[in-house]
């Protein structure tokens, strides 16, 4: 009897492939023809499983942020049944810098797509925010926990706040991309950071 394929493993194969391809590469590099030979499969089964480039492509991206929730979840179940607000953003942010080979890859490949969505590509900034705008709106409720007064001005403060945040995290995250000294220097800033703008 034939052995049935695993839709989902075979779909994890090829955006695994256009992850490695895109970090080692960059985006445009990542083609039916590079994420095929990356895989060790037909150009065809690619084409079968995605239709388009845009598709592969965004399903790759996806892919990404999918395993940064994982690792966000399995971070945050650590800190026990009610943690405070400081130790949620900071697990948070802790899980956004590129620490290991997997979280650099990651983070190299999110790059890629921001980059790609200043030029002429087949990624857009609509197929890229949704992660953003999650952290941002998650860090707000955090931020809320520890601010009194639920007027429209702290609820806005709380909002901007939690976009200066991560946009900060993001800008680390680069710059750990680029300047490997910048690791021992790392936990030092998120608490800076944290000490700014998170009352304890």
């Amino acid at each position: 009897m034939p052995r049935l394929a695993d839709h989902d493993q075979r779909r994890a194969q090829i955006t695994g492939a256009a992850r490695r391809v895109i970090a080692r590469d960059g985006l445009a590099a990542a083609t039916f023809q590079s994420v095929a030979a990356e895989a060790g499969i037909s150009v065809r089964l690619v084409q079968y499983y995605f239709g388009t480039k845009r598709k592969f492509l965004l399903a790759t991206h996806q892919a990404v942020v999918a395993d940064a929730g994982t690792r966000f979840t399995r971070r945050l179940g650590t800190l026990g049944a009610d943690p405070a607000p400081r130790d949620v953003i900071r697990a948070i942010l802790t899980e956004l810098l590129p620490a290991d080979a997997a979280r650099r890859q990651d983070a190299i490949v999110l790059n890629a797509f921001h980059a790609a969505v200043l030029t002429a590509s087949d990624v857009g900034a609509e197929d890229t925010l949704g992660a953003p705008q999650f952290l941002i709106k998650t860090i707000a409720e955090q931020l809320r926990r520890v601010r009194t007064g639920a007027t429209a001005s702290a609820r806005r403060a709380a909002d901007l706040d939690a976009e200066l945040i991560v946009a900060s995290a993001a800008g680390l995250s680069q710059t750990l991309l680029v300047d490997i000294g910048a690791e021992d220097r790392a936990d030092n800033l998120l608490d800076r950071l944290l000490d700014r703008m998170v009352e304890a």
